[in-house]
């Protein structure tokens, strides 16, 4: 490829092979000894003096953590959109085998077995995955637990991606870190909320020695709309609501409070958990319905 083609795909930053390639040995040097190309990574070359921009800096990335290697990540997934989120290190996938060493300060490079064609952004200039795999890298490399929920969550409810194309990916990958919170947490995504709340709030209940509580209960607010509450004790003005999604939508987020306060006006106790709590902590979910039930009246006696 002539060099200025080059140049202009990869925003004036190439490897030291295509510089030599395009070039000549002696004439690659005279460049870098004059000062007129930078070398900011080894075996990495860029075609001018002045300070990089954040693309330039991400191909440099790329290059320099050797052939094949792509964006990926949460630094794959903010390219693709994911706003929210801030990382002071920069990702890096190589396929398995190939060179994922790189003296880039702040550089993280992995490897994978799977990082085929399909993996990565048709088109995406530097070459990052695509940002179904991008999320579940983040969320499986990320700091902690809370950190995975949160971005896929995030990345569903930016519109980014859809649960269907995230559960592809894990599907995928048989052994891999937080496989099975990851999966729960898609799931969520997926409006799975309610279903647990059917399936798990009354198997808690029974296990802690608690009443069983109405499932997806019917009532009608002060407009008159239909609501479903994912679980009732009318007996004792209880309802517990499980929060599958999470609230970034700032519309379903008021809609939620709008639905807590109008039960609270009407002399309900709302309780609202996460469904990871549900699902993960139940003992937790257990002791606040009891204390729930118990200043409402009940007892264990009764």
């Amino acid at each position: 490829m002539p060099l200025d083609e080059l140049l202009a795909l990869q925003d004036d930053v190439l490897t030291w092979d295509q510089a030599v390639d395009a070039l000549g040995l002696s004439a690659v040097r005279w460049r870098v000894a004059r000062g007129r190309w930078q070398h900011p990574a080894r075996g990495v070359l860029v075609a001018h003096s002045g300070p990089l921009t954040t693309r330039q800096e991400r191909w440099v990335d790329v290059l320099s953590a050797g052939r094949s290697a792509v964006l990926a990540g949460l630094t794959a997934a903010v390219e693709g959109g994911l706003r929210g989120y801030d990382d002071d290190r920069r990702w890096v996938l190589v396929p398995h085998g190939l060179k994922r060493s790189s003296t880039r300060p702040g550089l993280m490079v992995r490897s994978s077995t799977l990082l085929a064609a399909e993996h990565v952004q048709p088109g995406a200039s530097p070459p990052r995955t695509r940002i179904a795999r991008s999320l579940v890298d983040s969320a499986t490399w990320g700091p902690s637990d809370t950190f995975a929920r949160s971005v896929l969550h995030a990345g569903a409810q930016q519109r980014l991606v859809r649960a269907s194309d995230l559960a592809l990916v894990v599907a995928a990958r048989k052994n891999t870190r937080r496989r099975a919170l990851v999966a729960g947490t898609i799931a969520d995504v997926a409006g799975g909320a309610h279903t647990l709340a059917e399936a798990e709030v009354p198997r808690l209940c029974r296990k802690a020695g608690l009443p069983e509580p109405g499932r997806q209960v019917r009532r009608k607010d002060r407009d008159g709309r239909v609501r479903w509450l994912d679980a009732a004790w009318p007996e004792w003005n209880l309802v517990l609501e499980v929060d599958g999604r999470g609230h970034l939508d700032i519309s379903a987020w008021w809609d939620d409070m709008a639905r807590d306060n109008a039960l609270v006006l009407e002399g309900q106790r709302v309780l609202r958990f996460p469904s990871f709590m549900v699902r993960e902590q139940p003992e937790v979910v257990a002791a606040a319905i009891e204390a729930a039930l118990i200043q409402a009246g009940w007892s264990r006696r009764s």
